[in-house]
């Protein structure tokens, strides 16, 4: 990406679900410090989030992150050029104990602040190690989202095709759940895939011929249910390995499916992929095979992070984005399209 200035420092704040994140973005791609407090321990035992109790684990956690995110970037608060948090969408709770925080630092150190969307933060998650202009192709696979959207500018975009009703993820932990597997789901999935034979099972590809660019993960999920309940009935062990392979691979074609449907109707060669699930080693190698330019962050980037947050939110600043009518936590806010 190209560099707009020579002493920009960013501090990005991202706390929309259940995981705590903070950084130090200097101009826009050296990152002096980066630190994320994860909460899957805490919500394990649950089998998913909590909302309230992820909001007070925000609250326990992002004070003392910051500061020793400033420390080790060997700065202050005052030294920093921009605040960049997630707005939305996410956890109402979770999302207020970020954007509470970045106001009342901004106050406090003199600094401006900017809320970032959180979609839009994931498509910035590849930049970061490599340099992309648009126009690309940005495919967000996470627990919340599935989404193709095509950036013909920054902060110019367009929704190709969204999930009709399950989200790639959402569809990896309710594989799990059903395989006894534990939260979260995809990464569990994605290791005993990997000693499985994913063409053991016949799932069905959801939507894989169909001419839009849109996905659902529904119908796959309720394939599983039935293969699991017929072995079960017939009184066979379950080949968790092979269960998780073949479901692995329904989901992969799926994703890739669309992808390339995307890049036929656009004839645009970049793509990207991020959210939690672009972590998953069959999607990256598939997207990695295709007839297109791939651009993956590193794993610990799919998923939520701070970087992002402040990458997106120093590009958007320089291009001139404010918060004209104040800064507040949005749920459901959604990306802003062009078409």
């Amino acid at each position: 990406m190209k560099t707009m200035s020579t002493n920009f420092l960013t501090l990005g704040i991202e706390t929309s679900c259940d995981d705590t994140a903070v950084a130090v973005l200097k101009n826009d791609g050296e990152v002096l410090a980066e630190f994320l407090s994860s909460q899957i321990k805490d919500h394990a035992r649950f089998g998913g989030v909590v909302p309230e109790f992820a909001a007070r684990k925000h609250l326990e956690n992002i004070l003392p992150l910051i500061d020793v995110t400033l420390e080790k970037a060997g700065i202050t608060g005052k030294d920093l050029s921009l605040i960049a948090v997630t707005q939305g969408p996410g956890l109402m709770g979770s999302l207020l104990v970020g954007v509470g925080t970045a106001l009342a630092l901004s106050q406090a150190w003199d600094v401006p602040v900017i809320g970032v969307n959180h979609i839009e933060g994931h498509m910035f998650a590849p930049m970061i190690e490599a340099s992309l202009e648009p126009p690309f192709l940005s495919l967000i696979a996470s627990g919340g989202h599935t989404e193709i959207i095509k950036a013909d500018s920054f902060g110019k975009y367009a929704m190709l095709g969204v999930t009709r009703d399950d989200a790639a993820g959402e569809a990896y932990d309710k594989a799990a759940k059903l395989l006894g597997l534990p939260y979260p789901g995809g990464p569990e999935i994605d290791k005993l895939a990997r000693e499985g034979n994913p063409f053991a099972f016949e799932f069905p590809i959801p939507m894989k011929n169909t001419p839009q660019v849109e996905f659902s993960f529904s119908g796959l999920k309720t394939a599983l249910l039935w293969q699991v309940k017929k072995l079960k009935d017939s009184g066979q062990e379950l080949p968790v390995n092979d269960l998780c392979a073949s479901f692995q691979r329904a989901v992969t074609e799926a994703l890739v499916a669309k992808v390339s449907l995307a890049v036929r109707l656009t004839g645009i060669k970049n793509v990207t992929a991020s959210g939690g699930v672009a972590a998953n080693s069959a999607l990256r190698r598939a997207l990695s095979e295709g007839r297109w330019n791939t651009y993956l962050p590193s794993p610990s980037r799919c998923t939520d992070n701070a970087v992002m947050i402040a990458l997106a939110g120093r590009y958007a600043w320089v291009r001139g984005v404010r918060n004209q009518d104040g800064l507040a936590p949005d749920p459901s806010l959604e990306l802003p399209l062009t078409i």
